[in-house]
């Protein structure tokens, strides 16, 4: 009881937003920690509540530094207390199922990757006055142990079920999944049921007429309306009209690939809505926002939103009767389109006091005259949260995320787009130094995938850190990255070591001409992927890089073939790595040419090799043998292995240590060069 206490009392004490746009700026010139980068933040995750009346939110509190879970009225925030924490483990994610009822799963920040157990789902009441419910149990979890006044009751579903989503509709039920495994742990298939989070009580939902089911997407009454599978190759979408309808194949596709795949099912609103995304005659190469009436399937979609240059990613946002409001996207940086015209006045007086910082607004359902959480942050910003009131027009700051980091320290991060060599236009991410002029040491920093988007304008940890200790780091969304386009995405079909090498040389001798990097002081990093591309720069371009930082990253394309302890699945390895990665047999000779460890006697520069013992995705054998390749003819390879780590590092205290070597290796090899 104590314990709880001094702990909302911590929370409330930190409660006063240190928000650059709101603030005026005061001299700051101490050097953050490396802890003060990686660290959990002080509060995270926080979410309105359905009727917009209560925030919840993660926040470290007690004498543990435990990430629990707090809830306050933001009309009162001094009554904010903290209703659920544990001494061994930290709250990850939370969620209103109605608003006297919260979900949440659990981790522990504090145990390596080879030490965690299943997240499970628990329940309590909004005072956190009575027990704690097990919902799905923690796959061989200890009790975990809370304060004296918290109890758990009820055994939960199996470690095979995971949360699907939140209902909110009035009721104190949710969906939830269960999952089935074939050989090599592939996912087989997902279960869909009705949970109540207060008796623990299910039922399916889903019909059990449709076989290997990979994603569900529900209406806003709970009912499955949109069923994707995988099967023999193909990726299948299936729709009905409601819960006592046949279901129908809406279209086929190859997996992987994306060849073909007219629609990518978002969300279903009120209706017979279907909301996906989808290429239009009108701008082929690029994803769309549409909604279509799937009563009239023959009529043309409509499209809701295009943007310029980029793929559309983001959530939408429904009220209570699955009317759409608007739209979160990304673009360059996070922004919102709201089709309701209240939430897009509200949204622009934001703005208007806020102008610094990218504003993401939250009401839950958004009834009239609900308050607002805004979400605020920048890239030099992290994230803040205030409470807005629409009847006032005031904003009422609440907690700061990470109160140690201020703004006037953090470094400037700017998109660019360039030209590679062959024209393609080539999206950059540039954070440069605060304060800094002329060219600096710089770190060319990959991202991992490769498939994926790398990064965005917010406050990044990573680079932020970098920037600190006065590197410029530049990040390439070399092709491969998805979000800016099909043609941007299909350029790096197997082309790892090759063209997409070369975008990661071309983006760096373009920050040397403009004078960002200095051309004898420029290091190559990366985890997995990034990891990769870090080694075949030395390999590539032993001229462009001075040093390597290589975390979790692959050494040899054939590896992720033969290794039989690695998580890939059969149908990956099947359809996926042939189609985007090379054909093991087809292009054996590429895949010599672009190993990293088969080439490891060109590699003569310092390196940093850090892997994980438990890592499944890409073994540690990866980086052993490349260490023992280098061995003869290298001196200067350091080696850094969490052997109870996976694929990157859980840990707080791996994460501090190993940028502390980071920091270390590029002082040594970079910053004080000769």
């Amino acid at each position: 009881m104590d314990r709880l206490i001094r702990a909302a009392a911590a929370w409330r004490a930190g409660g006063v937003a240190l928000l650059l746009a709101v603030w005026p700026l005061v001299a700051a010139t101490q050097v953050l920690r490396v802890a003060d980068f990686f660290a959990a933040p002080s509060m995270s995750r926080a979410v309105m509540s359905p009727s917009g009346r209560y925030i919840a939110a993660l926040v470290k509190a007690g004498p543990e530094g435990r990430i629990q879970l707090g809830v306050m009225d933001p009309r009162d925030p001094s009554k904010a207390r903290v209703v659920a924490g544990y001494t061994n483990a930290d709250i990850e994610w939370v969620g209103w199922v109605n608003d006297e009822r919260l979900v949440f799963t659990v981790t522990d920040n504090q145990l390596p990757y080879a030490e965690q157990v299943g997240e499970g789902l628990f329940a309590i009441d909004r005072e956190g006055k009575q027990p704690i419910r097990t919902l799905i149990r923690r796959k061989e979890a200890p009790r975990a142990d809370t304060a004296s006044r918290i109890q758990e009751r009820g055994q939960g579903l199996s470690p095979f079920h995971v949360p699907h989503s939140l209902l909110r509709d009035g009721s104190a039920d949710m969906l939830v999944e269960r999952l089935t495994f074939g050989s090599h742990w592939e996912l087989i298939h997902r279960e869909l049921f009705r949970l109540d989070t207060a008796n623990g009580q299910v039922r399916s939902i889903d019909g059990g007429k449709l076989e290997r089911v990979r994603r569900w997407a529900v209406d806003s009454q709970g009912v499955a309306r949109v069923a994707e599978s995988r099967r023999d190759g193909k990726d299948r979408v299936h729709w009905r009209a409601g819960a006592d309808a046949d279901w129908q194949l809406l279209q086929e596709s190859e997996v992987h690939t994306l060849e073909g795949r007219e629609m990518v099912p978002l969300a279903v609103g009120s209706g017979s809505t279907l909301y996906a995304t989808m290429a239009l005659a009108s701008r082929p190469d690029f994803g769309t926002l549409v909604r279509q009436d799937m009563a009239q399937p023959e009529g043309a979609p409509q499209p809701l939103l295009a943007l310029d240059g980029y793929d559309f990613s983001g959530t939408l946002v429904f009220g209570a009767g699955g009317e759409l409001l608007g739209v979160h996207y990304l673009a360059d940086a996070r922004s919102t389109q709201w089709f309701d015209e209240r939430l897009k006045k509200i949204q622009a007086d934001v703005d208007r006091q806020l102008p610094g910082t990218a504003n993401r607004l939250d009401c839950g359902l958004c009834g009239p005259g609900a308050l607002v959480l805004v979400t605020a942050w920048s890239d030099r910003q992290p994230q803040v949260y205030l409470a807005y009131d629409p009847s006032t027009g005031k904003l009422t700051g609440l907690s700061n995320s990470r109160p140690a980091v201020k703004p006037q320290q953090m470094a400037q991060r700017d998109m660019v787009r360039i030209r590679a060599r062959d024209g393609l236009s080539l999206p950059l991410h540039v954070t440069r130094p605060a304060g800094g002029g002329g060219p600096a040491p710089a770190v060319v920093l990959v991202h991992g995938g490769p498939y994926v988007r790398g990064g965005e304008w917010k406050w990044d940890a990573t680079s932020q850190f970098l920037a600190s200790r006065g590197y410029a780091v530049i990040e390439p969304e070399f092709r491969g990255s998805t979000g800016f386009g099909r043609a941007h995405f299909r350029a790096g079909w197997k082309q790892w070591g090759l063209a997409m090498q070369d975008d990661i040389a071309d983006a760096t001798r373009w920050a040397i001409e403009q004078k960002i990097a200095d051309p004898q002081r420029i290091c190559i990093a990366g985890g997995s992927y990034g990891g990769y591309a870090a080694l075949m720069g030395l390999v590539r371009d032993p001229a462009l890089f001075r040093c390597a930082v290589d975390w979790a990253g692959v050494t040899d394309i054939d590896l992720m073939y033969t290794i039989n302890w690695s998580d890939l699945s059969p149908t990956w390895r099947r359809y996926g790595m042939p189609a985007l990665v090379g054909d093991r047999d087809k292009d054996k000779d590429q895949f010599a040419a672009t190993s990293a460890l088969r080439q490891a006697a060109r590699i003569t520069q310092p390196v940093l090799l850090a892997y994980g013992g438990e890592d499944r995705r890409v073994p540690i054998d990866h980086g052993q043998k490349l260490r023992d390749a280098l061995k003869p003819h290298n001196a200067d390879v350091e080696w850094i292995e969490y052997p109870d780590e996976g694929h990157g590092w859980m840990k707080e205290a791996n994460q501090v240590d190993f940028w502390t070597r980071v920091e270390a290796f590029l002082e040594r090899h970079l910053k004080n060069a000769r």
